[in-house]
């Protein structure tokens, strides 16, 4: 039960990331103070933060109707919220900087990541 909960939880999490960010790609800049976009910006914020936010939403409900993948399917998932969260770590040290934005995002991919490991 409990690990049909996470995948359900994340699921809706990243498809709300998914939709949002094809509606209005400027809504996931601006918390990072970056106020407008050219259209290549555009595309490339739906593209990686729609697109993949609404094909991983949709692996992990496969995963749960799926239970023979649920394993693969979380593991992969949760390595890919912890290379994210890599990446800010590796950006706050070069940068000796990490806004409160930019540690809450790392605080929510963590603890996603945590979580998927507890659903595998």
């Amino acid at each position: 039960m409990l690990p049909t909960l996470i995948l359900a939880a994340l699921a809706l999490a990243f498809a709300l990331m998914g939709i949002g960010a094809l509606v209005s790609p400027t809504v996931v800049t601006r918390q990072f103070g970056i106020a407008t976009l050219t259209p290549d910006g555009r595309s490339e914020v739906r593209a990686v933060y729609g697109g993949f936010g609404l094909a991983i939403a949709a692996v992990l409900v496969y995963a749960i109707a799926e239970p023979d993948l649920r394993t693969g399917i979380a593991l992969t998932v949760a390595v890919a919220l912890f290379g994210m969260a890599a990446g800010r770590l590796i950006s706050a040290a070069l940068d000796r900087s990490l806004s409160k934005v930019a540690a809450l995002y790392l605080v929510i991919e963590l603890v996603g990541g945590a979580l998927l490991i507890i659903a595998r």
